[in-house]
């Protein structure tokens, strides 16, 4: 399977804008994954790091969810992998698998899409208790498109780690 990439549009509305920008961001951890095993996917950037491109995706899968339903929605979920609300805990992906990693993220994915979709307007404002304050489906969409970026560049070095292949 290969990953379809699309680049955001050069000129658009903001909310088209966004929509684009994440989801080639998306795009992108899933395209640096491509053609991996799940002992490649797993591989450790360097001790005493846990940090791997399959941890990544699981990261990515905790944001999702996070962010979109269980901020803006207002779902009652528990992150996927710790029942305690570790964020950290995503990174460990010992002994996890790229069909399930990848299953949680591409549903927390959908969820996401949907949530925004439904959205009366960006201005959608929930409250986000870690930081104590409202945000807007604004910053969200902001917050995880910077998230994205900032773990895809993370996934540049481990890919290059693992095959030596470069680029994004």
């Amino acid at each position: 399977m290969t990953v379809e990439r699309i680049g955001p549009p050069t000129v658009a509305g903001e909310r088209e804008m966004l929509r684009a920008f994440l989801d080639y961001h998306r795009a992108t951890l899933e395209w640096k994954c491509e053609g991996l095993s799940d002992e490649d996917l797993r591989r450790r950037s360097m001790p005493p790091s846990t940090l791997s491109l399959l941890g990544l995706v699981r990261h990515m899968a905790e944001v999702e969810r996070t962010w979109f339903r269980r901020v803006i929605g207002k779902e009652d979920v528990p992150l996927v992998w710790s029942g305690e609300g570790d964020y950290q805990a995503a990174y460990d992906a010992t002994g996890a698998t790229r069909a399930e990693a990848f299953a949680a993220w591409r549903e927390e994915v959908e969820h996401s899409r949907r949530i925004e979709r439904e959205a009366e307007s960006l201005d959608v404002t929930a409250y986000q208790p870690r930081w104590e304050q409202e945000v807007s489906l604004r910053l969200v969409m902001l917050h995880l498109i910077h998230e994205y970026a900032r773990h895809n560049g993370h996934a540049d070095f481990l890919r290059e780690g693992v095959d030596g292949t470069v680029g994004a």
